[in-house]
């Protein structure tokens, strides 16, 4: 098998032909949501497949109920190796408004920049840019002696429509994707200098509660004062969910809630990260979370309860002096570490339930949940894979949270029992799902080097 400094020089001497084979693949329009590109979506699938099986993948185009998937597979020419499945997406958003492009969206080509080169197109950051990075890693291993572990790949096309076909194709393919570790690329950097690795990822649980109350809607002239109103009761239960230092006040709702280790917590304070700034940009300035946590403590690592809408009574134009029969609201509860969704949703119940007044009942409805997730932080692929980016990149790997989720992450750590290590290489300023979407060549070309390192740090 050749070193990693062959594969690397392979990868430098074939970045013209890498490129091509990019700007192929971004001239089809896969947009998934619209149907009338669903043959689009078929062509892009037929493509990959091709394209892998063409450089020594057992690759196929598997139909689902909606668009299809491609899954490949390849051996190492060893044994006792890693076996990894890669996930990736080729299906794309729409374009519209189509009038905002500096060009046609599947027209790719290379703008330059102040920061450098830049690839222009749809689908350049969102996904397409970002999974060929590592299938060039692939195949730059494969023409100089062959891959140093055994790879699954599975490409998605209706990533961008929420995955519905997903899982039912992964319960009918778990045996066949089963692996030691799933490489997931749908992330980005911390900077265009630092790579990251994103360790963990906040899971969710929704709740919508109505406050019921008078039999109907009444004159608060002739019942203001004598009958309850469900919008007061409600607002009293809202004020009640945090104290004055920002925690939630939800009984046992920071069970499973753990501290950051000293070394990454450590590492956070020394990224390059303005508070000031990070709110600036959207009209604030002061953080309004737990007041002796950092901002990126609050949107990475720490749970939260926010209220994402509320209604009752009368909401038109003018004035009606009504008091409402009830009042609801949409609450959101994001999770870390090992807190348990269905029993935030149960405290959260109860919690209502204690403080409703005589003559009120409420309604719930669950909106979904899913915990958290995490890549142990004393992994040993996480310590390979940190080490082999900060090789690549002259700089030490972050390792840093999200505050949302990929849900793809959760159905592998659900479904097939495989951890996931979250890697990628866009920008926050690569307009993803925007007109206009670029991805950086640097980001293209460094990233299948990355790649290349990681396939190799996990099989030493």
């Amino acid at each position: 098998m050749a070193s990693i400094e062959d594969v690397l020089e392979k990868l430098d001497a074939d970045r013209q032909g890498a490129l091509d084979r990019l700007f192929a693949l971004l001239r089809i329009k896969s947009i998934s949501t619209d149907p009338a590109y669903a043959g689009e979506c078929a062509k892009a699938a037929e493509w990959l497949a091709q394209d892998l099986t063409g450089i020594g993948f057992d690759a196929s185009v598997r139909p689902t109920a909606g668009h299809p998937m491609v899954v490949a597979h390849i051996k190492a020419k060893q044994r006792d190796v890693p076996h990894v499945l890669f996930y990736g997406h080729y299906d794309v958003q729409p374009v519209d408004p189509l009038n905002l492009w500096d060009g046609d969206p599947f027209g790719p080509k290379i703008v330059d920049a102040s920061t450098g080169p830049q690839i222009f197109g749809r689908g350049a950051a969102d996904d397409k840019g970002q999974l060929m990075t590592f299938v060039e890693a692939c195949r730059a291993f494969i023409a100089t002696g062959g891959l140093p572990c055994d790879v699954t790949i599975m490409l998605e096309g209706e990533e961008e429509t929420g995955s519905p076909s997903l899982p039912a194709f992964l319960a009918e393919n778990k045996k066949e994707l089963a692996a030691d570790l799933a490489l997931v690329c749908d992330t980005g950097m911390w900077d265009r200098a630092t790579p990251a690795i994103t360790t963990m990822l906040r899971g969710l649980t929704l709740e919508e509660v109505t406050i019921k109350a008078a039999s109907r809607d009444l004159h608060s002239g002739l019942y203001g004062g004598a009958a309850v109103n469900p919008i007061h009761v409600l607002s009293k239960i809202i004020a009640d969910l945090h104290d004055a230092q920002g925690r939630v006040t939800l009984p046992n709702f920071y069970d499973g809630v753990e501290d950051l280790p000293e070394d990454v917590a450590s590492q956070w304070r020394a990224l390059d990260f303005d508070e000031g700034a990070f709110l600036g940009e959207v009209g604030l300035s002061i953080p309004a979370g737990e007041k002796d946590r950092s901002v990126l403590e609050q949107i990475w690592a720490r749970p939260t309860m926010d209220v994402n809408g509320v209604w009752g009574g009368y909401t038109g134009k003018g004035s009606k002096t009504v008091l409402p029969a009830e009042a609801s609201a949409k609450f959101s509860f994001r999770l870390v570490g090992k807190q348990n969704p269905q029993a935030i949703a149960e405290s959260f119940r109860d919690f209502v339930r204690a403080r409703l007044p005589a003559d009120c009942e409420a309604d719930f409805h669950s909106h979904g949940a899913s915990p958290a997730l995490q890549l142990p932080f004393g992994s040993e692929a996480l310590a390979r894979a940190q080490r082999a980016l900060s090789q690549e990149w002259g700089k030490e790997a972050a390792m840093v949270g999200s505050g949302g989720s990929i849900p793809i992450v959760g159905s592998f750590k659900r479904d097939l029992k495989m951890d996931s290590l979250m890697v990628g290489f866009g920008l926050d300023d690569d307009r993803v799902h925007s007109p206009n979407e670029k991805y950086e060549l640097c980001s293209f070309q460094k990233g299948a080097r990355s790649w290349a390192r990681i396939l190799a740090a996990l099989s030493a």
